[in-house]
């Protein structure tokens, strides 16, 4: 092998090195099963909204935001803590502190009617803040900011999961989710 050769193949090679973020690439996971129901697992946190429901109770029923604090303010019981738990579990809460003293055996339902945003930086038209969907895939998320810049590698994409400091990298597949609060950076391709 000639030096010049050499060069180009270590000149390469160091290239690829630089072009990951240094975290943990995963090609396979919860992330790519399209069929699972957000909503079954999905844990609260600020910037949701929820849709209440006491059976038989117009005036307590209505939709809450949890607040900053990881809170719902809710009617009768006031602050009832809602981040990191699912709605069933929320609605068990407020079930319970209700019929404490208030109603005899209230029947309590919740829904999420307002995921909190996606944001979505890096190699796209349009970076920035997006409401998101359920069932989202990280091709509709750059497709809502606009789809790829010229620049934009087609191959990986990072993820930083709402609440956690360090971003992941996944292969960028159709089959990707996107969840409620995940930061998306797309990266560049060097070639």
């Amino acid at each position: 092998m000639g030096i010049g050769k050499f060069l180009v193949v270590l000149m390469a090679g160091a290239l690829a090195g630089c072009a990951g973020s240094g975290g943990l690439k995963v090609s396979s996971g919860e992330r790519y099963d399209i069929t699972a129901n957000v909503n079954e697992t999905y844990l609260l946190g600020s910037g949701d909204k929820v849709r209440v429901t006491v059976y038989g109770e117009p005036n307590l029923t209505g939709e809450f935001a949890v607040a900053a604090d990881g809170t719902l303010s809710l009617p009768l019981v006031g602050d009832v803590p809602a981040a990191g738990k699912t709605t069933r579990l929320v609605a068990d809460e407020f079930a319970k502190k209700l019929s404490d003293g208030f109603l005899a055996n209230p029947n309590v339902a919740m829904e999420v009617s307002a995921y909190r945003p996606f944001f979505i930086l890096g190699e796209v038209n349009t970076p920035g803040q997006y409401p998101y969907v359920n069932g989202m895939t990280a091709m509709n998320a750059i497709a809502t900011a606009g789809g790829y810049t010229p620049r934009a590698t087609r191959k990986v994409i990072f993820i930083r999961k709402f609440g956690e400091a360090a971003e992941t990298e996944y292969d960028l597949k159709s089959t990707l989710r996107i969840m409620p609060g995940d930061t998306i950076r797309l990266g560049e391709r060097y070639f």
